[in-house]
């Protein structure tokens, strides 16, 4: 007899995203008619662009046949993209070293797998995004987490990842500027020191850039190819264009990997969802870049709602939101075990959610909390009182 499976591989051993669990916990309650006001996920409240919108109304009414593009995705997209990069931040990128991918989700694991090997070790920070852990350690890879908490003003410097690095050599750095969860930015210096370390190490760079539009900094961001092209550059039309269930972003591909990450999209996706692909044509037109532009500061807004309300909400130790739309805080979950629990209650007796802290900081993330403030501020300012009757009521 054939032995019985035994469950999933060892590689699936990795735990959920929490953000989506939380989602599955507000469609339960809101489809047995509770009123939720949602600010666990980072999905802008203002969707798509106009010109984006109807650019795809338009394609459906037509009859192209919507086939499969090129691997790397539609040279049109490409040369805006291209052009998005030469306006932004004065870069020349050529065409063929930018891919299409379903979402920058797509884009990871097509970078993380084309330039690292089974138990090289990748360093991020510790609060950061899930996803990089959890996919390095499906494709095998060593998770080296670098603490910058708010003992240091949640901010990556090239002395922490140098002393990462002397205890077992890296293979690769991922950061983020904007952050998830913290809205921090690398500023240019920094990133200027961080490539450079890079280079003279033999560290792979992924820079992870979806955030970049929102910022107040009064720039988009600095992309990373402006001091190295080295670096893997991942981005998206999710945030700052609002386009997140069109799975949709793009990789700056080194030329040493354009090879590596063609085959490896090829065989993984065939090519990017294709009637996305042409409708985001539409999202580099100046009107596209102004609604989204006006999302942005409906973004300050809101974190200067967050922020103001803070210390009643018993937050500290806020994280420096330069950019992205979240507030990360330190807080006391007591009565509460953790973050997750006292979140968990929220949801539950005022119907507002949150993400937990512990999806971003496996140590000390059980007394931190996300808000995310991609809803908008009326959203925001109603959850606010809710929240702030739920602290009221905690036993002392």
């Amino acid at each position: 007899m054939p032995a019985e499976p035994t469950g999933g591989s060892s590689r699936s051993a990795v735990p959920p995203f929490a953000v989506m669990t939380v989602l599955n916990r507000v469609a339960e309650l809101r489809a047995a008619g509770r009123d939720v006001i949602s600010l666990c996920a980072g999905e802008p409240a203002q969707g798509a662009p106009t010109d984006v919108r109807r650019a795809l109304a338009d394609l459906m009414a037509g009859s192209d046949p919507l086939g499969y593009s090129e691997v790397f995705g539609l040279q049109a997209l490409r040369r805006e993209i291209s052009g998005h990069y030469r306006r932004w931040y004065g870069l020349d990128i050529p065409t063929a070293q930018i891919a299409l991918t379903t979402g920058s989700s797509g884009a990871f694991l097509l970078g993380f797998l084309a330039a690292f090997d089974p138990r090289d070790r990748v360093a991020m920070t510790r609060p950061g995004y899930p996803a990089y852990r959890n996919i390095l350690t499906a494709l095998g890879c060593a998770v080296v987490e670098l603490d910058c908490g708010p003992q240091r003003n949640y901010r990556l410097d090239v002395d922490l990842v140098a002393a990462a690095h002397r205890e077992a050599p890296l293979a690769g750095l991922v950061i983020a500027s904007p952050a998830n969860p913290t809205g921090t930015m690398v500023d240019a210096d920094t990133l200027a020191a961080l490539t450079r370390w890079c280079g003279g190490q033999g560290v792979r760079l992924v820079s992870d850039e979806i955030y970049h539009g929102i910022t107040g900094t009064g720039t988009p961001g600095t992309c990373a190819w402006e001091h190295d092209r080295s670096a893997v550059v991942v981005s998206s039309f999710s945030k700052y264009w609002g386009m997140t269930g069109w799975r949709l972003g793009w990789m700056l591909v080194p030329a040493d990997l354009v090879e590596a990450v063609d085959a490896l999209a090829g065989n993984f996706a065939l090519c990017a969802p294709v009637p996305a692909q042409h409708a985001a044509l539409a999202a580099f037109t100046n009107r596209s870049y102004a609604e989204a532009d006006t999302a942005v500061r409906r973004f300050a807004a809101t974190r200067a709602l967050v922020i103001a309300a803070a210390p009643d909400l018993g937050w500290n130790h806020l994280a420096p939101a330069d950019g992205a739309f979240y507030v990360y805080a330190q807080m006391d979950p007591a009565p509460y075990a953790d973050s997750s629990a006292w979140c968990a209650a929220l949801l539950a007796e005022q119907g507002v959610a949150l993400t937990p802290g512990a999806d971003f900081d496996p140590v000390d993330g059980g007394r931190a909390i996300r808000i995310s403030l991609a809803a908008g501020p009326d959203l925001v300012a109603a959850a606010l009182p809710r929240i702030r009757a739920f602290r009221a009521h905690l036993p002392q």
